[in-house]
Formats: structure tokens, sequence, C-alpha cells
């Protein structure tokens, strides 16, 4: 069953952070989606068979901090 999480990153201010984390997020085993929202600064994710820490360290492999509280 696939599942949707969403994660706030406020350090993202281009294109280029959002390709960025898309690119590392979209190389996670599982991930079918990966969408970074420049305006409200959210990185969705979607899929099945994937854990939260694996999306926050490729997160923080782009070179971008999550974080916590509601997205």
């Amino acid at each position: 069953m696939a599942k949707t999480l969403s994660y706030r990153v406020p350090g993202m201010s281009c294109a280029h952070c959002t390709a960025a984390i898309e690119g590392e997020v979209s190389r996670v085993a599982g991930v079918e989606s990966v969408s970074a929202d420049l305006e409200t600064k959210l990185v969705t994710v979607r899929g099945e068979s994937f854990s939260d820490g694996e999306l926050r360290a490729a997160i923080d492999e782009a070179g971008y901090e999550v974080v916590d509280g509601d997205p």
C-alpha cells in the first residue's frame, strides 16, 4: 500500500534547491514520486517500503534540513 509523507524544508530558495532534493529523494528505494514545492517549502514523497529516516537522510545529503512540526 502506497503512503505519502511530507517534510518542511525552509532552506529551499530556488529551482536548483528543489532539483537537488528531488534528485536525492528519488534515489531512495520504494519512492514512486517526489515533489519539492518552493512556495510552500514542502517536500512530498509517495511510494512504498521506505522509512522516514531514509527520506530525511536523502534530504540531508542534498544539503538541506528538515524542520519538524506540522507541514
